[in-house]
């Protein structure tokens, strides 16, 4: 039981950190430009230089919500990973970590909206770029959602030994 849990905490721990890099990298999408290679993302775009994306005023709020969600599935699976180890030296032994579970699954939630807005509404054709094709951040993204709901329920399941 004790290397279950030690595993889970590390996965969560990588989880965590895939989520920063998710979310900060701007490789959702790349792309070939006249100039070379360029991708974006969450904030900027890159080719050459980084530069604000630009985005029409429709979709403006669909970036900013999938900015939002991104940013409260690190918030919530970093209070998830806090919660365990409160919940670890607190909980009775044969308890369960429901609010670790529960924190957790809230952050897959999280990851599943932003990640889904981004998808459907960004990863068409932008101006200036021939064959664009999905990069590293939005692929982590997609990881962390299937460990985060993995990580969820393996919490809901477990007792403490």
């Amino acid at each position: 039981m004790l290397v279950l849990l030690a595993g889970i905490f590390v996965v969560h721990i990588a989880t965590v950190i895939m989520l920063f890099v998710s979310t900060i990298a701007n490789v959702w999408m790349v792309g070939t430009t006249a100039t070379g290679k360029g991708s974006w993302g969450l904030w900027l775009m890159c080719n050459g230089t980084c530069r604000q994306l630009a985005v029409s005023s429709n979709e403006a709020a669909s970036l900013k919500a999938a900015q939002a969600f991104m940013i409260l599935s690190i918030i919530f699976s970093v209070i998830a990973l806090v919660m365990f180890i409160v919940q670890l030296f607190t909980l009775e032994k044969g308890k369960r970590f429901y609010i670790t579970g529960a924190i957790m699954l809230v952050c897959w939630l999280c990851i599943l909206i932003g990640a889904s807005i981004y998808t459907a509404r960004f990863t068409g054709m932008r101006a200036g770029f021939v064959n664009p094709h999905h990069g590293y951040s939005f692929i982590l993204a997609w990881i962390c959602f299937c460990f985060s709901f993995i990580i969820g329920i393996l919490y809901l399941v477990l007792r403490k030994k």
